[in-house]
C-alpha cells in the first residue's frame, strides 16, 4: 500500500511491540517520521512530554505487557498498570499540549466481551474477569481525552494480530510443523483474528477519515473457531492434528491467563465495514494462504 505524501509525525506508544514495529515500518516506508514514546519518555513531567511529542498529528497508544504469560498477582498488576497507568499519562499529556493531535488511538482488546453473545462495537456483554475488567479501565482512561474540537478518539478493540514477523502466529503454528498441532481443549471457542496487513490499512482507514471516531472492532469479518483454525493450518501444511491441549495444562502454564486460549469471544467489526472499509484477508483461509505462502518464499 503506497499512502498518500503529506508531512506528518506519528507518534507510537508501544512501538517494540510486535504491532508497534509493523507499522513503524508501514508509516516510515512511506516517508512518515515515526516518534517512539518510550518508558523512559512516559515517566518525564507531563510538560516535558508534551513539547517532545509538540507537531505530532496522530498519536498511537499501543504500550501493555504481553497477555500470553502466567498471571501471577505481580503480573497481573504489570498488566493493568501498562495500559492503564500509560494511557492515562498520555491523555494528560494531549490535553495538556498547546498544538494538539489530530488524532488519538488507542488500543484496546476484544477480551472485553463475554463469550456468550455476538459483539458488534455497541455490545455492553462484557466478561465478568480480570481481561474485560483491565479492558474497561483502560478504554476509561482513553475516554477522559479531550475531544472538543480539536483531536480525534477513536479506540481499536484487537482480536489476535496474525502476521510472520512476530506476535502469536509463528508460536501457534509450530508445533503443527513438529507434528504435534492440535485444537485447544474441545476447540469450539471462537478464535477473533485479524491479519497484521488488514490492521495497518485499518489504522490508516481511520486516520484518513475525518468522520470515523469512537470504538472499532478490530477482526475479520468471518468468524473461525479453534478447530476450524486447527484443521486449516494442518491441510496447509500437511502436517497432523491429532493432539488435543487439555484446558488443565493451559491452566498449570498460564494460571488464570489461560482463559485467553480456553476462551473466545464472538465479535464483528461491523463499523468498520459499515463504512466502507474491506477486508482483504476476511476469512482464516485467505489468512493463512497468504502467511503461509510467505513463509516459504521467504524461505527460498
Amino acid at each position: 500500500m503506497v499512502l498518500k505524501q503529506e508531512s506528518m509525525k506519528i507518534a507510537i506508544c508501544g512501538m517494540s511491540g510486535f504491532i508497534g514495529k509493523e507499522l513503524r515500518r508501514f508509516f516510515t516506508a512511506n516517508n512518515y517520521q515515526v516518534i517512539p514514546i518510550t518508558r523512559k519518555d512516559l515517566k518525564l513531567s507531563v510538560c516535558r512530554l508534551a513539547a517532545q511529542l509538540d507537531g505530532c498529528k496522530i498519536i498511537i497508544n499501543l504500550a501493555g505487557a504481553p497477555i500470553l504469560h502466567k498471571w501471577t498477582e505481580a503480573y497481573k498488576l504489570e498488566l493493568k498498570r501498562s495500559r492503564v497507568e500509560t494511557t492515562n499519562k498520555l491523555v494528560e499529556v494531549i490535553n495538556a499540549m498547546v498544538y494538539k493531535p489530530e488524532l488519538f488511538i488507542s488500543a484496546s482488546a476484544v477480551g472485553i466481551y463475554d463469550s456468550y453473545e455476538v459483539h458488534d462495537e455497541f455490545s455492553t456483554h462484557y466478561a465478568k474477569d480480570f481481561l474485560s475488567e483491565v479492558c474497561q479501565e483502560w478504554e476509561a482512561e482513553a475516554l477522559k481525552l479531550n475531544t472538543d474540537k480539536y483531536t480525534r478518539l477513536c479506540i481499536i478493540r484487537l482480536g489476535v494480530v496474525l502476521g510472520n514477523r512476530g506476535g502469536a502466529f509463528p508460536k501457534m503454528i509450530a508445533p503443527f510443523k513438529w507434528g504435534v498441532g492440535g485444537r485447544i481443549g474441545m476447540g469450539h471457542q471462537v478464535f477473533p483474528f485479524i491479519h497484521v496487513k488488514d490492521l495497518m490499512a485499518g489504522v490508516w482507514y481511520l486516520i484518513q477519515r475525518h468522520e470515523c471516531f469512537g470504538v472499532y472492532n478490530f477482526v475479520a469479518p468471518v468468524m473461525a473457531s479453534n478447530e476450524e483454525f486447527t484443521l486449516a493450518v494442518s491441510a496447509r501444511l500437511k502436517r497432523p492434528a491429532f493432539f488435543r491441549v487439555p484446558e488443565q495444562i493451559l491452566k498449570m502454564i498460564f494460571g488464570e491467563g489461560s482463559d485467553v486460549l480456553a476462551k473466545g469471544q464472538k465479535v464483528i467489526p461491523f463499523r468498520l465495514q459499515n463504512e466502507g472499509f474491506v477486508f482483504s484477508f476476511p476469512d482464516i483461509e485467505k489468512t493463512l494462504d497468504e502467511l503461509l505462502r510467505k513463509q516459504k518464499t521467504e524461505h527460498k
